[in-house]
């Protein structure tokens, strides 16, 4: 599907790219993965044309259609629904043509339509959204009243709703709650065709992809599989190197010692030179580099605090004195608890993380909590509203005002930050970078409690298990919202949802709740309640009027069974030679299974012509 033959790019000072050769099956679910700042995105940019590779440097075929989520969709005017109907350029095309075409071609229009089941995309278009999170009474509302994170979640399902011949996906779980991630993570298993993913989503890459495509050193290297396996290969690449290397370097000192042994003598010349000339041929083996990951420095509490941590009480809270957003909370925490905590965006997990940590009080009940409690609180508003002007040394000068600066530069050293970083601006900085800094900051006193609200949002792989290996080593408690499952299922001992109006125990693990997550987005969405906009009332149609378009569509229907036909008999008639079964029996199954694909496309064509027939003669009745 896609070709990339000796890719060379170079941009901003650097090469990303050093002929780099790979080619992607056709069909193939492909992770994208390498360490951030690699140049993952920019081989997104390279493959749209947004940035200019060499003549025949990527190729793709010519009429494959690409499509890619690049930003938010605008806030318009026009419905959620229609917003992603129109994703599919084609059907939004013939409908906007039937409109003005002339009798003549609207047959023409119609079997098309027909061929492309237009008539099935508002239910499909409808499901995509539902998975998304989006509710029935949303499909109507215009886009201009959603947010940013919502429209980017649109634009998400535009892409997958028009089914491009060539998907491309740049951490598409960044803007979807734990909900989405799992609806998308099954979406793309079926996606019928190429998908290229951007993702350190562990579970994503494991349960979705085909393949991992691994960019490194400026080369690309695909691998089968999941992440799972890239790694185990992976590492037994990097140990058969080790292996070579050291027979290389074994060969190498034996060479050598000969060489300097016999070089100056006369009977020994002719077999020293000849041992001079094959250490100079020698290559050298190549061996995997690992680049050091920084951990994350989670301090524990130094002293317990008698249990419970927390203790709720048919306790509510909200924002609005006479409005709760969560009612009837009767839970408790302890000290090494460890809680997931699930429900889709809007439930109220946001709420509830700021009543723990002390930012929202409770409107009635009771929330018992120790006064002594320190809480240490991440959400994702934090990397947002940082100073683009400011720097680490800046920010670490203020959390610790008695600290010498060589103390600062040093703690900084600590959670990932060399020198060279330490006076960067922060908009300088990557989002790795900034999240890395403001987790371990929150962590620095050694608080008793660590909510975590969407950590891994800008984290690599890498950085992520280093953050699994701190949790799992800290001793306090731990409230964590992640669309990660992966650290969800290693982190959490414990699962909490929040669903209606309330937060309670969920019975049952992550599998559990992937299969309840995935029911439910099934259950979202009945094609009856699928329609597309309310036309503006007209007057009642006459009989004619009501019959006419009927009849285009009966035609048209008659058309695509008439191709079908044709279409069917030419196969039968290839698998009807008895030559072929002699001279190129490997492709009698080809044959076969395409006149059995001929023959079902046929029987949808009659059954949908046959349906049509039936409400035009019921109409003329």
């Amino acid at each position: 599907m896609l070709q990339i033959n000796d890719l060379t790019f170079n941009a901003w000072g650097r090469r990303f790219f050093d002929k780099a050769t790979v080619s992607l099956p056709p069909g193939a679910k492909v992770g994208l993965i390498g360490r951030n700042g690699v140049g993952k995105s920019t081989l997104f940019k390279l493959i749209l044309g947004q940035l200019h590779a060499g003549d025949d440097e990527i190729s793709l075929p010519k009429s494959a259609r690409i499509g890619s989520v690049d930003q938010e969709h605008p806030a318009t005017p026009v419905s959620l629904l229609e917003t992603v109907l129109e994703a599919d350029v084609e059907r939004h095309t013939l409908m906007t043509r039937l409109e003005t075409a002339d009798p003549e071609e609207m047959g023409e229009i119609w079997a098309r339509l027909i061929e492309i089941d237009s008539d099935s995309a508002p239910a499909r278009a409808s499901e995509i959204l539902a998975g998304l999170g989006f509710t029935q009474e949303d499909l109507r509302r215009p886009m201009s009243e959603f947010s940013g994170g919502w429209r980017m979640r649109v634009a998400l399902a535009a892409a997958l709703f028009a089914e491009p011949d060539m998907l491309l996906l740049d951490e598409p779980t960044n803007y979807l709650d734990l909900e989405g991630a799992l609806w998308l993570e099954a979406r793309l298993q079926k996606y019928p065709h190429t998908a290229l993913i951007v993702s350190h989503d562990r579970e994503l890459l494991n349960n979705s992809c085909t393949h991992m495509l691994h960019l490194a050193g400026g080369k690309l290297e695909l691998y089968t599989g999941g992440y799972d396996d890239f790694e185990k290969r992976r590492a037994e690449k990097a140990r058969l190197q080790l292996s070579a290397k050291a027979k290389q370097d074994a060969e190498r000192a034996h060479l050598q010692a000969f060489v300097d042994r016999f070089k100056a003598k006369a009977s020994k010349a002719a077999q020293a030179q000849s041992r001079m000339k094959r250490l100079a041929k020698m290559e050298p083996v190549a061996t995997t580099i690992e680049e050091r990951v920084a951990p994350f420095t989670l301090p524990s509490p130094p002293k317990p605090l008698p249990p419970p941590l927390i203790r709720l009480e048919k306790a509510s809270v909200g924002y609005e004195a006479d409005r709760a957003i969560l009612k009837n909370l009767n839970l408790r925490m302890d000290l090494d608890d460890r809680i997931g905590l699930l429900g889709v965006n809007g439930a109220g997990k946001s709420t509830f993380a700021k009543m723990i940590a002390g930012a929202l009080g409770v409107q009635a009940g009771e929330f018992h909590r120790d006064k002594k409690m320190k809480v240490g609180w991440f959400h994702q508003h934090q990397i947002e509203a940082m100073d683009p002007n400011d720097t680490p040394l800046e920010i670490i000068r203020r959390a610790m005002p008695e600290a010498s600066e060589s103390s600062r530069r040093s703690k900084l050293a600590q959670f990932g930050l060399g020198f060279e970083k330490q006076e960067t601006k922060v908009e300088s900085l990557s989002g790795g970078e900034r999240a890395r800094l403001l987790l371990n900051l929150v962590a620095m006193d050694a608080p008793h409690m660590l909510i975590l609200d969407e950590p891994t949002n800008h984290l690599d792989i890498d950085s992520r298990r280093a953050l699994l290996d701190a949790l799992n080593d800290y001793m306090g408690a731990v409230i964590l919202i992640t669309h990660d499952r992966s650290l969800m299922e290693l982190v959490a001992d414990r699962l909490w949802l929040a669903a209606d109006g309330t937060v309670k125990s969920f019975d049952g693990d992550m599998d559990d709740y992937a299969r309840f997550v995935l029911e439910r987005a099934k259950q979202a969405v009945k094609p009856t309640q699928v329609s597309r906009e309310p036309e503006k009332p007209v007057a009642p149609p006459t009989k004619k009027a009501a019959v006419e378009p009927l009849r285009r569509k009966v035609e048209a229907a008659e058309q695509v069974m008439t191709r079908r036909t044709r279409d069917l008999a030419e196969l039968e008639a290839q698998l009807g030679d008895p030559d072929l079964y002699v001279k190129n029996p490997g492709k009698v199954a080809e044959l076969t299974k395409r006149r059995d694909n001929a023959q079902a496309k046929l029987n949808e064509a009659e059954e949908a012509w046959m349906s049509l027939a039936e409400e035009l003669a019921e109409a003329e009745g």
